[in-house]
This record gives structure tokens, C-alpha cells and sequence, in this order.
């Protein structure tokens, strides 16, 4: 903290007044405070040989020649600073680790068992099943309301097939820098979702129910809906990678070669003028 900002943090207790030397997490805007400072002080190194997220602090490598080269430059770094991790949360040589409820390792990323356990005894597991909300219908039914809520033999037959695809589920991976990536996007009667990968790997599984006011929409236009959506979602993922959209239809040259949009479709356009757009002949029609 601050020497002139140490007073205003002054709390009393049975034992008497103090303040905080440095800063408490607890405060309104410590959390934001914390990775701005951090973003600044490691700008060269975040999501190159380093990630941070909240109070977590991690350094990546592909071989063990970089282990050492990677740990020096950070250490370096956080001595500059005076910044000093807490040496009973290091761990150092990870080849799988457990970040923010997944498994990840040099093999991608897997499903936490832990999370596996609690729902076989749905929203963490939508990453890692194809079109979870087309196959989930009887039990999302469920949710709605004005519905009955009856538990009926198809949201237990729904169910078990859930389970089933868990305990074999995908391992996903994470992008490849300077490698196209590919989405494919799928629209049914009451959902639409996409699939964003390789060809040897996917990377992310995507679906939602589609709205009352969707299911009015032509064919083409919940196809336009579900790019707008996808990208909403997957911002971090199509911004710094070349993506190659493919579906049944083709929304892309629907908003840009059409002369007269209505509202809707309009603001789809928009919302995807912050990418960078071309059409690729190779995957016309597809």
C-alpha cells in the first residue's frame, strides 16, 4: 500500500487499530488493481511463457531446456519487483495440473474426475460434448416454465447416455498459433451449436437452445444468428486465429453480398465487421 493510502484502511479489533501494510484482497477493487499491475510488469511474457489469472501464476514450456530459461527469467522478473509467491502453493515439473475445474496436460485438456464424480452421483461439461443441448432436450424441457416437471423414462434414457459419453469423454486442445482452425455450425429445430477445431482435434464444442423468436427465423438467418453467437463466445479463440466457417449454408456471403437486409440481419453484419472476412472457394457450398 501506499504510505498516505495505509490510513484509509484502518479496521478495528479487540487487540486494537491497525491498518494494511499492503493490499487486501478483500477490497472492492483489488482484484482488478492486482492484474493491471501484473499485465504491466509482465506485458512481454503473458501468453508467451507465462499466464496469470487472479492470484494464480504459471510458467509454460514446451522442453526441458526451456524449464530452467523460462523459471530464471520470471524469478528475475518478480525480484525486480519485489513480488514474492508463496513458496508452499510452488510447484515446479508439472506435466498435468488442475486449472480452473479442468485437467490440463501436454495431451490438451481433459475433464476434471472430481466433477465427473459429483454429476454422475450440466454447464461445466458443454465444452466436451457434440450438440449437448440437442441431445440434452428432454431434460432442458425440464427448466422451462409452465412445465410439469415430470422425470419421464427419455430424460432418464437422455441421462444415462450423458454419463455414458463422460467416462469417455474428448480431450480438447488448445489453438495452434499461426495454424487455421476450422468451425463448423449446425442449426436444428430447437437448437444450434458449432464445433471448433482441426481436423485431428477439436478445440471447443458449442450449443444453445434456440429462442421462441429464433424458430421464426428462415434457415439462413438462424445460421447468421449462430456465427454472431459463436464468435460472441468464442471471441478469444477467432480474433488472434484464422477461422474457416463451414455449414450447410454459407451466412458469411448471405450478409455481405445481399443488397437489402432486414434489421436482424443487419445487425449481424455489424457485429462481424470486427473481423477480418474472405471467402475461401475451397470450402464453397459446403
Amino acid at each position: 500500500m501506499h504510505p498516505e493510502e495505509m490510513e484509509k484502511t484502518t479496521f478495528v479489533n479487540i487487540w486494537g487499530t491497525f491498518c494494511y501494510k499492503v493490499m487486501p484482497f478483500e477490497l472492492k477493487n483489488a482484484g482488478a488493481t492486482y492484474q493491471r499491475a501484473i499485465v504491466t510488469l509482465f506485458h512481454d511474457m503473458i501468453h508467451k511463457e507465462i499466464e496469470f489469472y487472479v492470484g494464480d501464476m504459471i510458467a509454460k514450456f514446451k522442453t526441458e531446456k526451456e524449464h530452467v530459461y523460462v523459471l530464471r527469467k520470471l524469478f528475475l522478473r518478480l525480484k525486480k519487483f519485489q513480488l514474492k509467491p508463496n513458496p508452499t502453493k510452488c510447484t515446479f515439473g508439472a506435466r498435468s495440473r488442475k486449472l480452473l475445474g479442468f485437467v490440463v496436460s501436454e495431451n490438451g485438456i481433459e475433464i476434471d474426475p472430481d466433477k465427473v464424480k459429483d454429476i454422475q452421483e450440466l454447464n461445466y461439461i458443454a465444452r466436451f460434448i457434440s450438440q449437448l443441448t440437442e441431445k440434452c432436450d428432454p431434460v432442458f424441457r425440464l427448466l422451462k416454465k409452465h412445465n410439469p416437471g415430470v422425470w419421464d423414462e427419455k430424460c432418464q434414457k437422455t441421462f444415462g447416455k450423458v454419463k455414458h459419453y463422460l467416462s469417455n469423454a474428448s480431450i480438447l486442445m488448445p489453438p495452434i498459433p499461426n495454424k487455421p482452425q476450422i468451425l463448423y455450425l449446425v442449426v436444428f429445430e430447437n437448437s444450434m451449436g458449432c464445433v471448433l477445431g482441426r481436423k485431428e482435434r477439436v478445440i471447443y464444442y458449442l450449443s444453445k437452445t434456440i429462442t421462441e423468436c429464433e424458430t421464426r427465423y428462415s434457415p439462413i438467418e438462424k445460421l447468421c444468428c449462430a456465427l454472431i453467437w459463436t464468435t460472441r463466445r468464442l471471441k478469444q479463440y477467432m480474433l488472434y486465429h484464422t477461422t474457416w466457417v463451414i455449414s450447410k449454408l454459407d451466412p458469411l456471403k448471405y450478409m455481405m453480398d445481399s443488397t437489402a437486409l432486414n434489421g436482424r440481419m443487419a445487425w449481424c453484419l455489424c457485429e462481424s465487421k470486427g473481423y477480418k472476412r474472405e471467402r475461401n472457394s475451397r470450402f464453397a457450398g459446403q
